[in-house]
């Protein structure tokens, strides 16, 4: 994943005046609700996970603050991801390249054996592991996985060049090969929830023409909103 910036500098909304404009206290009943994105392109509804509840917390706490509202998916890469949460973007010119905003502070690694890159994961971004050897999360930027479908084959091939001999567990190796998803991503980068109905719109943020070079939508792809609502049964 592309080197995530956790300095605070730049940033157009401070920790301080998001937590006045509301409410950011986590109360045992948000981990009790989904998150809905609605963006330019379609609504997500998104579960967090209780099995990694710094991520959960996180994340909840920051919805309530209005933090994602109006921030860009800046990074998309067809049959990969699409990425988003840097507050830089909000008011970011056309052609500027983001990536390095956040909040100034990590979030410790969460990795579970459980949580995988299947697609329609949420999951953090972070900075590569040569300034990050313990793998924490950015403080506010995530991403939507894509992925692709994996033959058996190619996930041979994985663990062996690319997972150093780690073997995928054979319930995860059919859903990469069903479902897809990103194997190499497992246990390096925090799975933290995963998305329960909008997976279409993951795909058709993920189609758009982006540029060379950032991977940033040629047309702006917005979340409109972020906020906590009802959960569900999932059918």
């Amino acid at each position: 994943m592309k080197k995530i910036v956790l300095a605070v500098t730049g940033l157009f909304f401070s920790m301080a005046s998001l937590m006045a404009q509301s409410d950011s206290t986590v109360k045992k009943k948000d981990r009790k609700r989904d998150v809905l994105l609605q963006t330019s392109m379609g609504d997500i509804r998104i579960r967090l996970s209780d099995s990694t509840p710094l991520h959960r917390d996180n994340f909840l706490k920051l919805v309530k603050m209005h933090y994602y509202d109006g921030l860009l998916f800046h990074r998309v890469i067809k049959d990969f991801m699409v990425q988003g949460g840097d507050p830089e973007s909000r008011t970011a010119q056309p052609g500027q390249q983001l990536g390095n905003g956040g909040p100034a502070y990590t979030i410790p690694a969460e990795f579970r054996p459980t949580l995988f890159h299947k697609k329609g994961v949420i999951a953090a971004a972070r900075m590569g592991d040569q300034v990050n050897p313990q793998k924490a999360s950015s403080g506010s930027q995530f991403y939507l996985a894509q992925g692709k479908k994996f033959t058996d084959e190619e996930l041979d091939m994985m663990e062996k060049n690319r997972l150093g001999g780690r073997k995928i567990p054979e319930n995860q190796r059919e859903v990469y090969k069903t479902l897809g998803g990103i194997p190499h991503l497992d246990q390096g980068y925090t799975v933290f929830g995963e998305i329960v109905s909008g997976l279409e719109v993951v795909d058709k943020i993920a189609a758009v023409s982006t540029n060379r070079g950032t991977n940033r939508p040629r047309e702006d792809v917005k979340i409109i909103t972020a906020k906590l609502i009802k959960r569900k049964k999932i059918k």
